[in-house]
């Protein structure tokens, strides 16, 4: 009997908590998946264990009976930016992890998103909310942005898990390219989608930006016209400080004044082990 996969809720008692926990609710009730509450205490902080244990446990407990939900507990202690990354890699019941943020605030500016650096070098995805969801019981739009890097691959695979198990539809989304190599790329991208978008019998829709000036602004612009539920996208490759520092694309993505979900993949997956969804199964 396989196990059943587990959502992740990073949390902090705070608002943005409580939004991750539903969004993840809503998640699980569709994926028939377990919630698992995770807090990291700062080795600095001069608080027990046991003290934020019982807090955990009695939120937990709270969450449990109003949502009528198992919900489990996991304290971890350090940095939360190490202590994440690591507990992803051992744990290999976790499906993905949702995250609340407060955006990009006073000193996150100059030294990068904490939500990013957060997620870096995790092998499970992230989504990342600003809100509460919308629809309580589906996604209807997808947003999936199309460039030239094989990375897009990596995250296919996600475009068709959700939209299986939500009927969703997926937004193709690219920009118009002279360069007639990178077209080319983005061109390759694109029909790889496609194909296996169809192969899994998803709808899809294929949209381009009014110009290339900016290709993150009207990107999101278009996923507030539409109303979209999710927006799918990778992490930088490789990422330095400097990307941290002058804001790598993503963290601004993830930070978006119109507070949309999105779902964040580091790209260090193998292609060959994308599972089930990607060849055409249910």
């Amino acid at each position: 009997m396989n196990q059943k996969k587990t959502i992740l809720v990073t949390w902090d008692f705070t608002k943005v908590s409580e939004n991750a926990f539903l969004h993840a609710l809503k998640i699980a009730k569709n994926v028939d998946n377990k919630i698992r509450l995770l807090h990291v205490i700062k080795t600095e902080d001069q608080i027990s264990i046991k003290e934020r244990e019982s807090k955990l446990l009695k939120d937990a407990g709270q969450l449990s009976k109003q949502y009528a939900v198992p919900v489990e507990t996991i304290i971890l202690q350090g940095s939360i930016f190490n202590e994440i990354s690591k507990y992803t890699a051992d744990q290999k019941d976790l499906n993905m992890v949702v995250m609340g943020t407060h955006g990009i605030k006073g000193k996150q500016k100059y030294f990068g998103s904490f939500a990013l650096r957060v997620i870096i070098g995790s092998p499970v995805p992230f989504i990342v909310v600003q809100e509460p969801p919308l629809d309580k019981e589906r996604f209807s739009n997808i947003v999936f942005p199309i460039d030239f890097k094989s990375e897009n691959k990596e995250k296919l695979q996600w475009a068709i898990f959700m939209g299986k198990y939500f009927n969703a539809k997926v937004h193709l989304y690219k920009a118009p390219v002279k360069d007639k190599s990178l077209a080319r790329k983005i061109n390759t991208n694109l029909n790889f989608a496609i194909r296996f978008l169809i192969q899994n019998n998803l709808e899809y829709e294929i949209h381009t930006t009014p110009t290339s000036r900016n290709f993150g602004k009207e990107m999101m612009a278009f996923s507030k016209e539409i109303a979209a539920d999710l927006i799918l996208i990778t992490t930088t490759k490789n990422i330095t400080i400097m990307d941290y520092i002058f804001g790598a694309p993503e963290q601004f993505i993830m930070a978006n004044p119109s507070r949309i979900p999105v779902m964040v993949v580091n790209p260090k997956m193998s292609f060959s082990n994308m599972g089930q969804f990607m060849l055409g199964s249910t």
